[in-house]
């Protein structure tokens, strides 16, 4: 099973419609916030996708919650913008949490660079900024779910 994750499109809903195109093959669409009504119009156009949907700290009166779990592929993922956990600061609050949650992945957003460690059983991803970069190239992820494993691959655009 694919997923793509996307986070911090602020505005540019071109740019998310051209990643779910890109990403035909993807099941389940993870956005990150940071503008959720860049995706939200998608729900409907996709209808052979399933949408987790995560507020951000620029989403004014925010419709989704800032942390959810979503269980996609038989596996836990804890999805988070990560404004509220101090992720700027470092990942050891979001770590716990998603720990707490028995998740095996942690995504989130906020800080516009991607990353993806693991440590202590628990891969922890972030996107990057599909639309502002702060490390000179705008970027999502996806992430495979296969019986051997789970793959996180950070994709340049």
């Amino acid at each position: 099973m694919r997923i793509a994750v996307i986070s911090d499109s602020h505005g540019h809903g071109h740019i998310v419609d051209r990643i779910i195109r890109r990403e035909s093959t993807a099941e389940a669409i993870i956005f990150l916030g940071d503008l959720t009504s860049d995706i939200e119009d998608f729900t409907y156009e996709y209808t052979d996708k399933r949408f987790f949907i995560v507020s951000g700290n620029c989403d004014i009166f925010p419709s989704y919650p800032y942390s959810a779990v979503a269980n996609v592929g038989g596996v836990n993922i804890f999805i988070t913008h990560g404004h509220t956990l101090g992720v700027k600061g470092g990942t050891g609050a979001l770590s716990a949490a998603a720990m707490q949650s028995d998740c095996q992945i942690a995504l989130y957003g906020h800080t516009h660079i991607p990353n993806i460690t693991y440590e202590d059983g628990l891969y922890i991803v972030n996107p990057g900024s599909c639309s502002r970069s702060r490390d000179g190239g705008n970027s999502y992820a996806v992430i495979d779910i296969r019986d051997n494993g789970i793959l996180p691959t950070i994709i340049r655009i």
